[in-house]
């Protein structure tokens, strides 16, 4: 068994091309080689051919197989809006969380997700959820988006809409 596992080393740790050669050594064991033992009668051993795989050129689709030009699309999504955020009023969060809905249609696709972007800046966590909550926002006039999302690739954005946070501090 240990002669068979140094001689699967030998094997794999040996260029192409080198001689193996197998002896006995003077405790009476099977070694093998990749120089010739002085003195001692050595055998060659036969390897056989490595297995190789060629690289295949990469070749152009045929023309029938080819994309067509870009054409523009129309959003993935019917529908798609914040729901939660009260339009002529204020909202009050009187410690600034609050839970913003996401009005979706069709279903979140595999791959996509929420992102919430809170005065043009990305906020919070992306998600697949389609309820988001922010959290501890300042007082005042804020705006809100929801954005579908793809890794880092934006797919489609919701209506920006600006409200009113109102927190009564006591």
């Amino acid at each position: 068994m240990r002669s068979c596992l140094i001689c699967l080393l030998l094997l794999v740790a040996l260029p192409a091309g080198a001689q193996i050669y197998k002896y006995t050594d003077a405790a009476g064991n099977t070694a093998y080689s990749n120089q010739k033992p002085e003195g001692i009668k050595a055998e060659t051993v036969e390897l056989p051919p490595l297995n190789s795989i060629e690289s295949q050129p990469r070749t152009a689709p045929e023309p029938s197989k080819q994309a067509p030009p870009a054409m523009p699309q129309q959003p993935p999504y019917a529908v798609l809006e914040l729901t939660g955020i009260p339009s002529e009023e204020a909202l009050r969060a009187n410690n600034g969380t609050f839970t913003v809905g996401v009005d979706l249609q069709p279903r979140l696709f595999q791959g996509h997700s929420f992102q919430l972007v809170l005065d043009g800046k990305p906020y919070g966590q992306p998600s697949n959820v389609p309820r988001l909550q922010l959290v501890n926002i300042d007082r005042g006039e804020h705006s809100l988006a929801v954005q579908i999302i793809s890794g880092t690739r934006v797919i489609q954005q919701s209506e920006t809409l600006t409200f009113t946070v109102q927190r009564v501090h006591l």
